[in-house]
């Protein structure tokens, strides 16, 4: 399916679910569109996190599209979502201090831990809220919240995907999709990563290359995170009614709740 931007555009939807990414093309030209994304995306081009921004028009609708420049290239598999391109690039916008001034500038929203876990539970399925195993992690992350708030913020992408990652054919790494972009404890970013892509038995190398030393604070930070982004996960899957992953999440909740303790000793 495809239709007219304009006079010169034509557009073809491409990949995801909401209907607000396209390929335009104009003759031999081919750029990648965006209905109405997040104003953060001119900042995010200047620091070379996404492929060049072009242009930005508003159309007679009030929708604002975003120009970039079309990178061929490939979404990262799994495997290569524990490479050190993927740390390095999280290590660069978690750590910018003009990404922070302007997304703070912009309005961007500031999210402590206890914001997280209201996000979560605002939106419960009736038969996914009254599993018994669910309501004891919900129940530990508010006890334990007090312990994970109140830490230094910095932008967070929040929605770490293997799907959001595109690896140019100039070997160049870029992130994509900031929708979801906030404020927030770098953790809960990380920890999206770790908890879909990386063995458990790698986190501790795996956030070393990152820079992160394991303290009991941020051990706090990194059980505490996880288990709020699994939830997030099991939730999408179970809604999908995808019980294979629902469970593969149940599972690696489990691992972390019961060696809490333990963890937490030998740090």
């Amino acid at each position: 399916m495809e239709y007219q931007f304009n006079d010169e555009w034509t557009l073809h939807p491409v990949g995801g679910d909401t209907g607000q990414a396209f390929m335009g093309t104009h003759n031999q030209e081919k750029i990648f569109l965006k209905r109405n994304s997040s104003p953060f995306l001119a900042a995010l081009s200047m620091e070379g996190l996404t492929p060049k921004l072009i242009w930005t028009k508003r159309t007679t609708s009030g929708d604002v599209f975003s120009a970039q420049e079309w990178m061929n290239g490939h979404l990262l598999s799994k495997q290569e979502m524990q490479s050190m391109q993927v740390i390095h690039l999280m290590h660069h916008y978690h750590h910018s201090d003009n990404l922070y001034r302007m997304l703070k500038k912009i309005g961007g929203k500031m999210w402590e831990a206890s914001d997280f876990l209201e996000d979560f539970t605002e939106h419960l399925p009736d038969d996914f809220a009254q599993l018994e195993f669910i309501n004891t992690i919900i129940t530990y992350l508010k006890e334990t919240v007090p312990f994970v708030e109140h830490t230094k913020k910095t932008v967070c992408h929040g929605d770490i995907n293997r799907k959001n990652f595109l690896l140019a054919e100039d070997n160049r790494l870029y992130l994509v999709d900031w929708e979801m972009v906030k404020m927030a404890d770098p953790m809960s970013d990380l920890t999206q990563a770790l908890v879909q892509y990386i063995p458990m038995s790698d986190w501790q190398r795996w956030l070393d290359l990152y820079g992160v030393s394991i303290t009991n604070d941020s051990y706090s930070r990194l059980e505490w995170y996880s288990l709020m982004n699994l939830l997030y996960l099991a939730r999408a899957d179970f809604m999908k009614e995808r019980y294979h992953d629902f469970n593969v999440w149940i599972q690696k909740m489990k691992h972390i709740y019961i060696h809490r303790y333990y963890q937490q000793s030998n740090v």
